[in-house]
């Protein structure tokens, strides 16, 4: 069974933010030219978009990105004072792979419903801090968290109590948060991927299972395919036939 939350209400627009024309979508940057901290946060960020995209391939009412750009208020947008979210997904939107980054004026007022910050010495204090805040108080996200590829037991995460603010997500026995939007469980799990034995930040679905991508899924079935094969040969051995000989 799921955990049960209080349901909270579709992000919109903040009222608050002082209103000014937007930006036409040609001024804007969506690419700062900065790489990623290190390989393995790239191959972190991949490993959460390629598997939920996978687990969902047959839903066409989602968008999700990474290290994209969050455009949200004009000011903010002139100033270019925002590097977005190392991964983010926006619920009941058109799937739409061509966006460049996420215009919230270009999106009927639709902020993340769920963001991820792969954490670094460099960038922690500011996403426990800083983005932390913003994504509270003026995307008002519905579930957050963060993780240090390099750290294993640094995931924490919050999910947004509409009068309380962020409220920390309590994990289970095996150490996972779950996400209300999502319906899936966030979690550690140890592996190789690209060649490198880490602990990686995963999903799970409600009953525990490994959220999968593309290639292990494949390589489940073909598995499975091996096995069934494997029996059935012991099964005519043992009537004395030659399965080599069918």
């Amino acid at each position: 069974m799921s955990p049960e939350t209080s349901q909270l209400p579709v992000n919109t627009v903040n009222e608050a933010e002082e209103w000014q024309p937007p930006m036409p979508p040609t001024d804007l940057i969506f690419d700062d030219g900065e790489p990623l901290e290190s390989n393995r946060h790239r191959v972190a960020m991949n490993l959460l978009i390629c598997s939920l995209k996978y687990h969902w391939r047959e839903q066409n009412d989602f968008f999700v990105g990474g290290n994209m750009f969050i455009y949200y208020s004009s000011k903010q947008a002139r100033n270019r004072d925002f590097k977005g979210p190392d991964f983010f997904v926006v619920l009941d939107v058109e799937k739409n792979p061509q966006r460049l980054g996420w215009v919230v004026w270009e999106e009927n007022g639709r902020y993340p419903d769920v963001i991820i910050e792969l954490l670094s010495d460099s960038t922690e204090a500011q996403d426990l801090g800083e983005k932390k805040r913003l994504y509270e108080r003026v995307f008002k996200t519905r579930d957050y968290f963060v993780f240090h590829p390099f750290k294993v037991n640094s995931l924490q995460g919050w999910t947004l109590d509409s009068h309380n603010g962020y409220q920390p997500i309590i994990p289970n026995e095996q150490g996972w948060l779950w996400c209300q939007s999502l319906g899936l469980w966030v979690g550690i799990w140890h592996g190789v991927v690209e060649d490198d034995e880490n602990d990686w930040l995963r999903f799970y679905d409600a009953d525990g299972n490994l959220v999968l991508l593309e290639q292990e899924a494949e390589k489940q079935r073909a598995e499975a395919e091996k096995q069934r094969a494997d029996r059935l040969a012991a099964r005519l051995r043992e009537l004395g036939e030659d399965p080599d000989a069918i």
